[in-house]
């Protein structure tokens, strides 16, 4: 029970990631390279993503 939790919780972070890559304003490339990167390393990709990533086009206070 407990590893399909953290699945479901690392679906649910890849996912929102790859949101927030589609909708930040980086070049169609870089989201490219970003989505697969999530998506061919999960856990890895997201934690990158976390610290690295581009950030969406809306502005953060």
């Amino acid at each position: 029970m407990e590893f399909g939790l953290i699945g479901l919780l690392i679906l649910i972070a890849d996912i929102y990631a790859i949101i927030q890559v589609v909708g930040s304003g980086s070049s169609t490339l870089s989201k490219i390279i970003w989505v697969l990167a999530i998506l061919i390393l999960p856990v890895i990709g997201f934690i990158a993503w976390l610290v690295a990533g581009p950030r969406s086009s809306t502005a953060r206070i």
